[in-house]
């Protein structure tokens, strides 16, 4: 009798200390109705696009109302707002025209543009363009004119540049002539493949195909990438739904790997338009994935290009003079990691003759002025322990550079881009934005104005009209409202900040709590994450803490985070570089550290019970957690990760695990440490993903078969990388995961997400 005393006592403190939940079908619905494609048509008035007008002085925007959608016009010099058009009379007459019931607030228009007076409204409605008159109140049928595949107008409408059969020809209204002869399917002018395109193998058909031509302004020359794909290697896909019939499909796409010595290339033509002559530009051919556009100057005389070395440890900015065909290597940047594409810029200034050029090369990113004849830094324009997140606008009259950064303001979160000016000799730094937010700016044609969207993760946007000079604002347009979501009893998501794995380095986050929280229960932890050096994974903006994967699983009677550590994007070279050659570290020493420091302070987060999920690079890490952390990490769901890096394309991976690939590639490799597996793994892919190939998550299936290790393996039947993600049976299948191992509870059984 005692000792089954003692059992019941052991059972009771057991459940105590978990915190004994019962989760069912409400539950499930509570989650349910915050999935972004749900809680976001709650949030209303969430963001001002400003579609500026030419020559004008107000500009437009649509906005998202309790209504619907409203079209608003704002004159940019008192701010002052009223309704684009009545959008009660242009329903009734696209009624009338269209022959069914139009709503006001749901117009079924698209391609939307108002001429400089704001009488003319032109639009389509599918297919069909139309103009309306807006003070006259009448609606006009426009005939639309064929538009061509491939082709590329010139700036001053004169011809257009079309590929057919891989080969260039120069169209002036009728008349065609063509520029390049020997264009192949294989080695074709001014076209390269989709990179998400897919065939099926047994078609003789190409790729579908996206169109290479840079036109100077003048309209004088072409610039136009010549593409070898002759020795192309492919990835294949199987598709067992095909559109019709019974057989499975085998489907194939161009895609370079990691570590390929043999990849498709380009190199470059310029077009003489004016003589239907070409010249082959002294570029060297590189790497399809390591080149980039054509900056051309104003005048049309001359272009400039980024174009990297293959593991982006080198890149060389070329100038093209169009006259003469002439090439010449501006100048080179070196790194010992690696020089960033995904945040370097170059701009042209004209009236200078000079360049600006966003570079990491003092550790942290910064604006320099370089001269185009020389190469040479005139100046570095920004200085500090601050990253430039952007050049947003250049006044060259007045030689003041426009940009957004993080960091400046010490008391200000780091992650939180700010707008500032300065001059091109670096003196004269303003802020022009003061909230402690996050701020997304566009300019006006002219840049005298522009609209600030700012938020948190805790307070909706707000977008206000500022003046360029001082930021000064002339009118708020819009404010968020959240009236509904408050309504379904949200909590506001809660940032954080701890010290990393060096005790020094500030590490950021974002916690969030179900709606019912009950500080007296003890909540198992999961952590959503993306270590993609290239992004962050914690939100900053609100549209990024309600619109997430985390919020519907607070629902489920657990806590979320999202943590960036050391290796992630938008602090120092240095931070950054922690993920160079190792990222299978993941961050996971900075983050272990923050949540234990969170369990610390809140008693009611039960540290013992920490899951994971993620896609793709974040997929990646979820099975590298359990796989290097397994006394730490006991749960996770991995979704389309590229469980090594050799198993997707080679861009991503060679910029930060380099090139050749080498023995970190295998030490990196999730197969390799597929005999640690402790905790309960759920591996999902969808079977026509051309990003990262199914293979990456098949192999690891194997490895985890091969040492005999407990996982689940769920692949979705025609899902490409992005539909997999949003795919709502996969939604549910990882709710229930967690519910089951984190805890201990047989979810609803076959719950149906609408």
């Amino acid at each position: 009798m005692k000792k089954i005393l003692f059992l019941l006592c052991v059972a009771c403190n057991l459940a105590s200390a978990i915190g004994q939940v019962s989760i069912d079908t409400t539950d499930y619905q509570r989650a349910e109705a915050f999935i972004s494609s749900n809680i976001t048509k709650k949030y209303y008035r969430s963001w001002v696009n400003p579609q500026w007008v030419k020559d004008a002085q107000f500009f437009w925007y649509s906005i998202n109302t309790k209504n619907g959608t409203e079209y608003i016009k704002c004159q940019m010099k008192n701010g002052s707002k009223s309704a684009l058009f009545d959008q009660q009379k242009l329903a009734k007459l696209l009624a009338t025209e269209l022959d069914k019931t139009v709503e006001p607030y749901k117009l079924p228009i698209a391609s939307i543009k108002v001429d400089k007076t704001g009488n003319t409204l032109t639009f389509k409605v599918e297919t069909q363009k139309y103009s309306y008159q807006i003070k006259q109140n009448t609606l006009q049928k426009i005939d639309s004119k064929k538009t061509l595949q491939l082709a590329s107008t010139s700036p001053d409408k004169a011809k257009t540049a079309v590929v057919h059969d891989y080969n260039i020809w120069l169209k002036t209204g009728n008349d065609s002539v063509q520029v390049t002869q020997d264009g192949s399917r294989a080695y074709g002018y001014g076209v390269s493949p989709s990179w998400y395109s897919t065939k099926n193998i047994e078609l003789e058909s190409d790729h579908p195909l996206e169109l290479n031509i840079s036109w100077s302004p003048d309209s004088k020359y072409i610039i136009a990438g010549k593409y070898d794909r002759r020795e192309a290697r492919n990835l294949y896909l199987y598709k067992v739904l095909p559109d019709e019939g019974h057989r499975a499909e085998v489907r194939e796409y161009e895609r370079p790997i990691a570590g390929d010595s043999i990849v498709p290339t380009v190199e470059y033509i310029l077009i003489d338009v004016e003589k239907n002559s070409y010249q082959l530009i002294d570029i060297p051919a590189k790497a399809t994935f390591l080149a980039y556009g054509f900056n051309w100057t104003k005048d049309g005389s001359r272009a400039y290009q980024v174009s990297f070395v293959r593991g982006y440890q080198s890149v060389d900015i070329y100038e093209v003079t169009a006259a003469s065909s002439q090439v010449r290597t501006v100048f080179t940047e070196s790194a010992a990691t690696y020089v960033d594409p995904n945040t370097n810029d170059l701009r042209v200034l004209d009236a200078s003759n000079e360049l600006l050029w966003l570079s990491e090369r003092d550790g942290w990113q910064h604006i320099y002025r370089i001269n185009q004849q020389t190469g040479q830094v005139i100046n570095q324009v920004t200085k500090g322990t601050y990253v430039v997140r952007g050049i947003e606008h250049i006044d060259e009259k007045s030689q003041r550079i426009y940009f957004t950064a993080g960091g400046i303001e010490p008391d200000i979160d780091p992650y939180y881009p700010l707008l500032y000016s300065i001059r091109f000799d670096g003196t004269g730094l303003t802020q022009l934005t003061h909230e402690a937010a996050h701020h997304s700016v566009f300019f006006s044609t002219k840049g005298d104005y522009f609209v600030d969207n700012y938020s948190t993760v805790e307070e909706p946007n707000i977008a206000v009209l500022r003046r360029s000079k001082d930021g000064r604002v002339m009118a708020q347009l819009e404010q968020g409202d959240i009236s509904e979501i408050i309504a379904m009893g949200w909590q506001k998501p809660e940032p954080f900040k701890v010290k990393g794995r060096d005790g020094k380095t500030d590490i950021y986050g974002v916690l969030f709590k179900p709606n019912n929280f009950n500080p007296n229960q003890k909540y198992p932890l999961i952590e959503g994450t993306y270590s993609g050096p290239q992004t962050i994974r914690a939100p900053k903006t609100f549209y990024r803490g309600l619109s997430n994967d985390d919020t519907p699983m607070t629902q489920l009677g657990f806590v979320m985070v999202n943590i960036d550590g050391m290796g992630s994007a938008f602090r120092s070279k240095a931070f950054h570089d922690v993920s160079y050659k190792n990222l299978g570290d993941i961050g996971g020493p900075d983050k272990m550290i923050a949540i234990k420091t969170l369990a610390g302070q809140y008693p009611w987060i039960d540290s013992t019970r920490v899951g994971i999920f993620g896609h793709s690079a974040g997929g990646y890490d979820a099975a590298r957690a359990l796989l290097a952390y397994p006394e730490f990490y006991k749960v996770g769901v991995a979704t389309a990760g590229n469980h090594d890096h050799r198993s997707a394309k080679a861009w991503w991976p060679e910029l930060y695990m380099g090139y050749p690939a080498g023995k970190n590639y295998d030490e990196q490799s999730n197969y390799t440490h597929a005999k640690k597996l402790q905790g309960n793994l759920l591996l999902v892919h969808g079977d026509q993903d051309q990003n990262v190939n199914p293979t990456a998550s098949m192999r690891l299936a194997a490895e985890l078969i091969k040492a005999n290790k407990d996982f689940e393996l769920l692949l979705i039947p025609n899902k490409d990388h992005s539909q997999v993600y949003y795919d709502k049976y996969l939604i549910r299948k990882r709710w229930d995961f967690f519910v089951k191992h984190l805890h201990g509870i047989q979810p609803p059984k076959n719950y149906q997400i609408k």
